[in-house]
């Protein structure tokens, strides 16, 4: 009996601990200022708010079908093609250096509260991210995840409004979740996203 409740004492407390361990990589964010993860609650005490980039309505002259999405990552940048010289701009953080990349895909797949699986190349990089993290509010991917082509980049929200306008992630392309529920709503499956430098 005695070694009975032991060992539900240690799967408990093993549970406890790996809840905690879990709990805890998902409120370390990246800091680009100074280069490092940090808890969540640091960068939010450090003055660091929402974006202060408004979605907008723009002038914006192109060729382009309306539906297609422009990522300028140099402007740190997002237009919605709406046709008629019209586009829709949101704020946008993109890939830090050494992770930014350009091309024309398609968007494959749609996807609300996402869950997030890091790539093994991120999980070497940052030790104690989880394999898996389910959809929610501290997630990484935030309220709306749009699936860029067979790569492993998204245009996806963020639990991290601050980071827009910088240069901050591994190669996916963030909004505040407010902007990404705008354009998931506006985006279809299949529309052309072109990232540009």
């Amino acid at each position: 009996m005695k070694l009975l409740k032991r060992t539900i004492m240690l799967l408990l407390s093993v549970v406890l601990v790996g809840g905690s361990v879990l709990e805890a990589s998902a409120d370390r964010v990246y800091d680009a200022r100074n280069n490092r993860w940090v808890d969540a609650s640091e960068m939010q005490s450090s003055g660091r708010g929402g974006s202060r980039i408004k979605r907008t309505k723009v002038d914006y002259e192109t060729k382009l079908a309306a539906g297609t999405i422009i990522v300028e990552t140099s402007e740190r940048r997002l237009y919605y093609v709406l046709g008629n010289g019209k586009a829709m701009r949101y704020g946008v953080g993109v890939g830090r250096d050494g992770f930014r990349w350009s091309g024309s895909h398609r968007i494959t797949r749609k996807a609300e509260w996402p869950g997030w699986t890091p790539p093994p190349a991120m999980r070497k990089r940052v030790p104690g991210l989880p394999a898996y993290m389910p959809g929610g509010p501290k997630n990484p991917l935030g309220a709306r995840a749009l699936y860029i082509g067979s790569t492993i980049y998204r245009l996806h929200g963020t639990a991290e409004p601050w980071t827009i306008g910088q240069a901050v992630s591994s190669g996916c392309i963030r909004l505040t979740n407010d902007d990404i529920i705008d354009l998931y709503n506006r985006t279809k499956v299949g529309a052309r996203v072109i990232v540009r430098h």
